[in-house]
């Protein structure tokens, strides 16, 4: 018997086009761990506006397991499921923290909620632009999407305004 300890990790399996939904009902009931963030959009088409339910990463889902120790190679084969991401003959994992990120960022209800993404004084890093890869902190939200950081340049902090996509937190 082996006594590893389990070590299961977050993957990204492609799915079917439009079929994320369909694919966590199959991988759910042989018993794995999913994840699928989505978000609410609404739609004006023709002076009429619907709310749309969308993935956030539309064609990927996640799934939780040990690849030592779980039977991961069913993923493939589950309806709804193109495969797994892999690198060489193995799964690729997630990026550590990335889904536990964006599980923090899902509201109740199940759906990504930006806007509960940060809080005023949360150290959060650049992603993009001439500031990339340097740290901040959160001041100021805004509902349009943008986000009041406090960067340290040259000695002193200077307020600068960047959309919300372009930060993450700082680990």
């Amino acid at each position: 018997m082996n006594s590893a300890p389990s070590n299961p990790r977050w993957y990204a399996a492609a799915t079917q086009p439009r079929r994320e939904t369909y694919a966590i009902g199959h991988l759910e009931r042989q018993g794995f761990v999913t994840f699928i963030p989505r978000r609410r959009v609404t739609v004006r088409h023709a002076r009429r506006t619907s709310t749309q339910i969308l993935s956030f990463f539309p064609g990927y889902v996640f799934v939780r397991f040990d690849p030592n120790r779980d039977r991961w190679r069913s993923v493939n084969g589950t309806h709804g499921v193109r495969s797994l991401v892999m690198e060489g003959e193995m799964p690729l994992p997630a990026p550590q923290g990335l889904v536990e990120t964006l599980q923090a960022m899902t509201g109740e209800d199940g759906f990504f909620a930006p806007e509960n993404a940060f809080e005023k004084g949360d150290r959060v890093r650049m992603l993009g632009g001439p500031f990339r890869d340097m740290l901040a902190e959160v001041d100021t939200m805004s509902s349009a999407g943008r986000v009041r950081v406090l960067l340290e340049i040259m000695g002193g902090a200077h307020r600068v305004w960047i959309d919300r996509s372009e930060l993450a937190h700082a680990v």
